[in-house]
Order: structure tokens, then C-alpha cells, then sequence
């Protein structure tokens, strides 16, 4: 894990997703990487070792769907913490936030926000695909 957290910091990328010896780094903005990965190589994703910068529910709840096994984040939020406690990922995080924050840093992001009622990581799917 700690080679995976270097490379996201040393590469300014967003997320970096380790599966065996096949390690990707991803630089969308949102849950846009995870949802494409999710929809398009959800192979990758199951048993995978993640490095995520903020983690926010919807985020939380791909990695759930998605199988993965171990999660490093900078940033998380509480709902995304909460979704995440009973799954089974091996979970390490540096600070929990009361949301993630849009870009202006005003207010919630607005996927957190249309996520904030969903309680399952299938709920919260249900929104990603309606947003």
C-alpha cells in the first residue's frame, strides 16, 4: 500500500488502483474513474488495493460494489466512512470530514449532497446512474 500512496502523492493523480501486478492511476475529477472502471473492467476492481485522494459515499460505495480489498485515503467523509465500516475493506484513512466539499468550497459536492438519504452501497449506485 505504501508504494501506491507514494505514486498518488509524487504524481498529483487522483486515485491509484493496484490489482496483482497491474497498477493504474487515474486524474478525473469525482467518482468519474471508479464509475468507468466499475461499468467497463469490474475485474479490475475486485480484490484491489486502493490509494484515493477524498473519498466521498458515492466513491465509498463503487469500491463496495466493486469488491476491492484495501482503501488508503487523505480525506474521507463520514457518510462514507459509515457505508464503509461493515464491508469488509481494510480501511486507513488520515482525516474524516463532515462531507466532502464542492469545488468552489462552499458546500457539500454535489454527488455527496444526492447521495446524503441512500443507506446501501446499491442505493447510492442508483443515484450515481441517475445523476
Amino acid at each position: 500500500m505504501n508504494k501506491l500512496i507514494q505514486i498518488l502523492h509524487t504524481g498529483k493523480y487522483s486515485c491509484v488502483i493496484a490489482n496483482g501486478n497491474d497498477v493504474r492511476t487515474f486524474s478525473q475529477r469525482g467518482v468519474n474513474d471508479l464509475y468507468d472502471l466499475y461499468n467497463q473492467d469490474p475485474a479490475f476492481l475486485q480484490g484491489a488495493s486502493i490509494a484515493d485522494k477524498i473519498v466521498g459515499k458515492a466513491a465509498a460505495a463503487l469500491m463496495i460494489l466493486g469488491g476491492i480489498k484495501k482503501l488508503y485515503t487523505g480525506v474521507i467523509s463520514e457518510s462514507a466512512l459509515e457505508i464503509l465500516q461493515n464491508s469488509g475493506i481494510e480501511l486507513t484513512y488520515g482525516k474524516v470530514v463532515p462531507f466532502v466539499e464542492n469545488r468552489a468550497k462552499t458546500a457539500s459536492c454535489p454527488m455527496e449532497a444526492a447521495c446524503k438519504e441512500a443507506k446501501t452501497a446499491a442505493e447510492v449506485y442508483a443515484v450515481i446512474e441517475q445523476f
